[in-house]
């Protein structure tokens, strides 16, 4: 194992963001000089495509990383059919839509006890 260089990742930001929000988001990252990868995910309230985007990066590029989520990842309101949503029993009646929350990240920031590149 080689000694550890000062642009070695220290953290591990696990993203988690709209499908909407996922390619811009990436493209921001790699302008910024920060690689990440894109997994594709479900779940969630509504059980919607997400993506959820890793990446490693040193101490110092934390706030860099999260204020470019907080810029590309915005949450917003949308209607939904209440059929769609988990756990609604309307019992036979179909009501308006109801208007839902949606978007925005959901970001974990890990320390990383190891790191290698081969």
């Amino acid at each position: 194992m080689s000694e550890p260089d000062a642009q070695d990742p220290t953290k591990l930001c696990i993203m988690i963001v709209s499908d909407r929000d996922a390619g811009r988001l990436t493209d921001r990252l790699v302008r910024a000089g920060i690689p990440s990868t894109k997994l594709g995910s479900t779940g969630g309230f509504l059980r919607r495509g997400n993506a959820t985007i890793i990446t490693g990066i040193p101490d110092a590029d934390v706030d860099r990383t999260l204020a470019i989520v907080r810029d590309v990842c915005h949450a917003r309101a949308e209607f939904v059919p209440v059929l769609s949503l988990p756990l609604i029993d309307d019992g036979g009646y179909v009501s308006d839509p109801v208007e839902v929350r949606t978007g925005g990240a959901t970001v974990f920031v890990l320390n990383i006890e190891r790191f290698e590149r081969s």
